[in-house]
């Protein structure tokens, strides 16, 4: 089963055309195309409809997440309807169950949230804005929990846009894992189990890492895999094209 996967491609009304030359004979390398988030610059409807210009029409099916970046202008919502629309599958603690020619795919996709890692990680204490920052990090693992369980498919995938290793971080500066990320992610891919988890958000990072639990995690950020999408294909082994 060959995934494409891209994340934080971040088009703004100036980029039409830009990634759809090498969109065109994706179908060529790969079953489906998944978005791991950061689509758009500032989260407006003009952006997103320069995302859906893009990625619309294509050989595979195409499923996204959002990612900060798309919640910029507080029309997150609109975004994933005007996507929806054109055929663009947006998850948000959700799973889609896709019928491809080597067998079913279940995506279970959330954006995630911040928060950091066993040991260096925020608790719910103190100040109320502390407690909500971690209680929306709670909020989406368990979301992301719940999708992953209920979708049935031969082959599953977690789709987020926030890390949920810190082993993918590597390259950034540790001072800001909190915000790239929470171990609270990997916990309810690891319950729930998944045979791959794909992320985006972290373009200092690097590209390979891996669970508690030994899900393996790629960070498909675009200015981390440096080109319009990695090919994964999942049999025994996640390989790289």
């Amino acid at each position: 089963m060959r995934i494409a996967a891209v994340g934080d491609i971040h088009l703004g009304e100036d980029s039409h055309g830009l990634l759809r030359p090498a969109l065109e004979h994706c179908a060529e390398h790969a079953d489906v195309m998944l978005l791991a988030g950061d689509l758009t610059r500032h989260g407006t409807l003009a952006e997103a409809a320069v995302v859906a210009d893009e990625f619309a029409d294509l050989a595979v099916p195409v499923v996204a997440v959002l990612g900060n970046h798309d919640h910029h202008s507080d029309a997150a919502e609109d975004i994933a309807q005007l996507l929806g629309d054109r055929g663009i599958t947006v998850l948000e603690g959700t799973s889609v169950r896709l019928s491809l020619p080597d067998g079913t795919l279940g995506v279970a996709g959330v954006k995630g949230f911040g928060g950091g890692f066993a040991g260096k990680c925020g608790s719910r204490f103190g100040e109320r804005a502390m407690k909500d920052f971690i209680d929306h990090t709670i909020a989406s693992a368990d979301s992301l929990r719940t999708a992953l369980t209920d979708v049935d498919a031969d082959v599953v995938v977690a789709l987020t846009h926030y890390a949920p290793v810190p082993d993918t971080l590597h390259g950034e500066p540790p001072e800001i894992y909190p915000f790239l990320g929470s171990y609270l992610l990997a916990e309810a891919i690891d319950d729930a189990g998944a045979e791959l988890a794909l992320h985006g958000h972290a373009h200092f990072g690097s590209e390979q890492g891996v669970t508690p639990g030994g899900v393996r995690v790629r960070n498909v950020a675009q200015p981390v895999i440096r080109k319009a999408f990695a090919t994964y294909v999942l049999d025994r082994a996640v390989t790289t094209s």
